[in-house]
């Protein structure tokens, strides 16, 4: 009875759709997933858990009046010890994101602090949605700037160390450290930027779905469900959209104006091949299956229970989502992996709601 109410807790089924994150973020930078990326996913993991945990800590008074079956007012958990996992989840997912770099733990502090500020504060205001925005965005650049950064941090030191003579005490050793540490910073915020765009289109779904939930506990709304089936569509035209890869600008910049000619004989950067572009719209056409059939059902009955399983499908569409959008960078491996979760998903699903 104690897993299973920890399982309820944590809502252990939508833990798969976590990783497609840190995936799709390593494919917007245009490198393959690594250590980097392992370690973004296993932060990302604890912090997404630990706000599920303060979640139910901090509804627990609303959660004994709307779910009195969950397992914090139903006695099953204390919440004393939800409130600790949260805290020793979050020191984890930050631990973690620090050993994949400073850049790294940046960026996971931002995503602790927002999802935290989701949790006590946000949750019930306006700002409810974007917060989820955010941290769902921050979550894919957490991918990205994981990604590769052991191999940033050895070749920035490996350019320094070969372009810099020994002179004496310490002014050479601090004017060789601070050029390092300026390469990796810029490094890192090329392959933020090159990220952007993918966790524009996540966050943007996260923040339709979210509006969604404000209303599952007690339903009535149809504007939000068919606002988010609107977005759906509007989200999943633009994945379809070609991505340009992260190191065209600086390409096309060096060639200058003497290059003009070169661009108009070779292919595009962008174009994608015809398997990768027929994988793209399979993708693409599976996330909006997912979503829009019970948005479309809770928006012509907006019951209760029809508002959470627009609510559930739009939690599980992020994972054909996030297949896309690494597809569209390219990375067509990294997509069908993201797709092998979905059927771990929808069978923990059956025994651990979403919701």
């Amino acid at each position: 009875m104690t897993v299973r109410a920890w399982a309820e807790l944590l809502r252990v089924s939508a833990l798969f759709t976590v990783p497609g994150d840190a995936l799709a973020g390593a494919a917007a930078t245009g490198r393959r997933p690594d250590r980097g990326t392992a370690l973004a996913v296993g932060a990302s993991l604890c912090l997404y858990e630990a706000g599920m945990a303060l979640n139910d800590w901090a509804d627990r008074d609303e959660d004994a009046v709307d779910r009195p079956h969950r397992p914090i007012p139903s006695g099953r958990i204390a919440p004393g010890a939800a409130l600790a996992a949260a805290g020793a989840l979050t020191a984890a997912g930050l631990g973690l994101a620090a050993r994949a770099g400073r850049p790294a733990l940046a960026v996971a502090t931002g995503l602790a602090a927002t999802v935290w500020a989701y949790d006590l504060r946000l949750k019930h205001t306006p700002a409810g949605p974007a917060a989820m925005a955010a941290a769902r965005g921050l979550d894919l650049l957490l991918g990205a700037t994981a990604t590769g950064a052991a191999k940033r941090a050895v070749s920035t030191g490996s350019r320094t160390g070969s372009g810099s003579r020994t002179t004496s005490g310490s002014s050479a050793a601090w004017g060789s450290g601070s050029r390092t540490g300026s390469a990796s910073a810029s490094n890192s915020r090329g392959f933020v930027r090159a990220a952007l765009p993918a966790a524009g289109l996540l966050g943007a779904h996260t923040y339709a779905v979210t509006a969604v939930s404000r209303h599952e506990a007690q339903g009535g709304s149809t504007t939000a469900p068919l606002a988010a089936l609107a977005a759906t569509a509007a989200l999943g035209a633009a994945a379809l959209r070609e991505q340009r890869g992260p190191g065209d600008a600086t390409l096309d910049a060096g060639r200058g104006r003497k290059g003009e000619s070169h661009r108009s004989h070779r292919p595009p950067a962008t174009s994608a091949s015809t398997a990768t572009r027929l994988l793209l719209t399979a993708l693409t056409g599976a996330y909006f299956r997912t979503a829009a059939g019970p948005l479309l059902h809770a928006a012509l009955n907006p019951s209760p229970p029809l508002t959470q399983r627009a609510v559930g499908g739009g939690i599980r569409a992020m994972i054909p989502l996030q297949a896309a959008l690494a597809a569209r960078a390219g990375a067509a491996g990294s997509g069908l992996a993201v797709m092998g979760l979905v059927p771990l998903a929808r069978t923990l699903a059956r025994k651990v709601s979403l919701t």
